[in-house]
């Protein structure tokens, strides 16, 4: 019953001894652990990204391009007769690229941008109506 190297069995119980298990210990004098966390997961774990106010909540509305659309028109929508029907009920539209199919597109919200691109090709852009308070 040996202890592997690991010198008298005492010092190795518990993970005191490696500055805590796991991603625990990893800061000031932890530089043999630093060095597996950032071959995992890169020179971005350590330290602040960003600033911020506590009071400040980030945009998380979803967003895709029209380029992104044409690109990709038959995993977002059907073709019905000579235009594509597409649902993107969450998302808003926005005017990056050139649209070269008609399209009808029903979104939460969409930009002057790629409303006016959209009706230029002979398509039109639904978005939900809004309630007046």
């Amino acid at each position: 019953m040996g202890t592997h190297g690991g010198g008298a069995r005492k010092k190795r119980k518990g993970s005191g001894h490696k500055g805590g298990k796991g991603m625990s210990g990893s800061g000031k004098r932890a530089d043999h652990k630093k060095t597996l966390i950032t071959k995992l997961y890169g020179h971005s774990y350590f330290g602040k990204q960003g600033v911020t106010s506590r009071k400040t909540k980030r945009d998380k509305r979803k967003r895709i391009n029209l380029q992104q659309i044409q690109e990709n028109l038959e995993r977002y929508g059907k073709k019905a007769g000579d235009k594509f029907e597409i649902d993107l009920k969450d998302y808003k539209i926005l005017g990056k690229g050139k649209i070269k199919d008609k399209l009808i597109v029903k979104a939460k919200e969409a930009s002057a941008s790629a409303i006016e691109k959209v009706k230029k090709a002979g398509g039109e852009i639904i978005l939900p109506v809004k309630k007046k308070k």
